[in-house]
């Protein structure tokens, strides 16, 4: 047998690894403050907070918990957001719950 056969897998897997490397390296080199912000309240005028929603009650502060970048609070509600835009955990109205 080819000994390629053998080191094939191998050169697969971390091309594979070099790529996630590299989009995870890209999105946290062009994510901004603000476009996690914009993104929460927009997320808070349309899921969450009801008829009397603005965008214009949402502010961003720095992590508020633990692996948290940045907290953007609308409201009665907080949105702790990680450094690559993945949203960790809302906090409101009485009730917390992990993002999926």
């Amino acid at each position: 047998m080819a000994r390629w056969v053998w080191w094939a897998p191998l050169g697969l897997a971390t091309l594979v690894g070099a790529l996630l490397a590299f989009r995870f390296g890209w999105i946290a080199a062009t994510i901004t403050e603000t476009d996690v912000i914009n993104a929460m309240a927009t997320r808070y005028v349309t899921q969450d907070g009801g008829p009397g929603a603005s965008s214009r009650d949402c502010v961003g502060l720095a992590g508020q918990i633990e692996g948290a970048w940045i907290t953007v609070r609308c409201g009665d509600f907080a949105y702790h957001v990680n450094r690559f835009g993945r949203l960790m955990a809302t906090n409101g109205s009485g009730f917390e719950r992990p993002s999926i």
